[in-house]
């Protein structure tokens, strides 16, 4: 019914990725072969689109839970769909493809907020999520079909539509003779635990607490905004961890939950960061990033003795993200978990910087095959659910000659 894109086993798709760190947009030109746990996927390519000093301070006045007036919110959604789109067709000219030739385009967009806790509102409880990045303007630009929106349909049945990663480490990194932990350390830290005999349905994830996002706000405001994160953890390594400090942060109730759980870089963000600063004396910066990046490791460290050791006995640790490159981070971790091998995700077939636009691409293939995006014993979801909403592009209408637009 739906030409091409609907009853294929093999796919080329784009993913578009714009994580909480507001640093830019990553896409991957990704093919896939077959659908399930079973596919086999290959990247093609892939680009960053980084943001601009002023596009990363649009958005960030838009993130949070009071932020941003509804004209701003408004055109910001376009602004951003405007800039996805580019990111799609310049990954095409990179790779020497047509735009023609792509089946779909999977884009997360750019998170502004997310409040997976239910609230009461008259007559239901609710919660929620936000991305922007309008799938229209992306496919009328590109004319590519988009799939977008995956958060929100695990919400609807019960889940907090977080972590999503957790298909794509199953697929990726299972092995039947060991299990293992996949970390991935962007904005906000969240861990996947793979138990060597388990199939998907045993696979569990959750966000363990702050990643890079408290060390990048500390690093711009000492900075006066020139830096937007801590190279190669030099300011960290170079301070000193005040333990006061650190027992204050560690006891930020979100680290107290149980899984499933998922948070929202606000969370850990500038009114926290605030708070803890002003209820101590000052420190010098080099302190504060040591502090808050021995926070970060920290976090991470208990999250994952607590959480995932307790349950299953894993051998390694598969890295990724932002704080894998951040060698304070890195041998912070060693040090926490000295049993545990850390191996970067870079050593396996999907470069760690392109993970997470590939699952973008892989979740909009599982959406086209009929097939669940999400892990309920990821999100707390009651079942699994296809995922996004679908916006037609012109290869939508196309048969298998790919036949123009059935509207035109």
């Amino acid at each position: 019914m739906f030409g091409r894109n609907w009853d294929k086993k093999e796919r080329i798709l784009i993913g578009l990725m714009s994580g909480t760190s507001c640093d830019g947009i990553d896409a991957a030109l990704v093919r896939i072969n077959g659908s399930g746990a079973d596919s086999a996927i290959k990247l093609e390519a892939f680009q960053e689109l980084n943001f601009s000093s002023s596009v990363q301070k649009l958005i960030k006045e838009c993130q949070g839970p009071e932020a941003g007036s509804n004209r701003k919110l408004t055109l910001l959604d376009s602004y951003i769909g405007e800039l996805f789109a580019h990111a799609a067709l310049a990954l095409c000219k990179k790779a020497g493809i047509e735009p023609a030739t792509v089946d779909l385009i999977g884009s997360h967009g750019q998170t502004l907020y997310h409040h997976p806790r239910i609230e009461k509102f008259p007559g239901f409880s609710v919660n929620g999520t936000l991305q922007v990045g309008n799938p229209a303007l992306i496919a009328e630009r590109t004319g590519i079909t988009v799939v977008s929106d995956f958060r929100s349909r695990d919400m609807a049945v019960g889940g907090q539509g977080a972590p999503l990663a957790a298909y794509l480490d199953y697929v990726l990194y299972h092995n039947v003779s060991r299990s293992r932990l996949v970390l991935n350390i962007g904005g906000i830290a969240n861990v996947t635990v793979l138990p060597s005999k388990a199939d998907i349905s045993g696979v569990w994830a959750f966000d363990t607490g702050p990643g890079n996002c408290l060390v990048d706000l500390a690093v711009s405001r000492i900075s006066g905004g020139k830096k937007t994160y801590d190279r190669d953890g030099v300011m960290a390594m170079s301070g000193k961890t005040s333990q006061v400090m650190l027992k204050m942060l560690m006891e930020h109730p979100f680290l107290a939950v149980k899984p499933p759980k998922s948070a929202d870089k606000d969370i850990f963000g500038a009114a926290f960061l605030d708070k803890i600063t002003q209820a101590l004396p000052p420190l010098n910066g080099a302190d504060l990033i040591s502090t808050l990046t021995e926070f970060t490791v920290k976090s991470i460290a208990v999250a994952i003795m607590e959480f995932a050791l307790q349950r299953e006995r894993c051998e390694e640790i598969i890295i990724s993200g932002g704080g894998a490159h951040n060698p304070a981070i890195v041998e912070g971790l060693k040090t926490a978990l000295p049993k545990l091998m850390l191996s970067p995700a870079d050593a396996y077939s999907i470069p760690a910087k392109a993970k997470e636009a590939v699952l973008m691409a892989v979740l909009a293939h599982q959406s086209a095959c009929g097939l669940s995006g999400n892990v309920p014993s990821a999100t707390g979801a009651r079942k699994g659910v296809v995922l996004g909403s679908i916006t037609p592009g012109i290869n939508f209408f196309a048969d298998e000659e790919g036949d123009k637009d059935a509207s035109s």
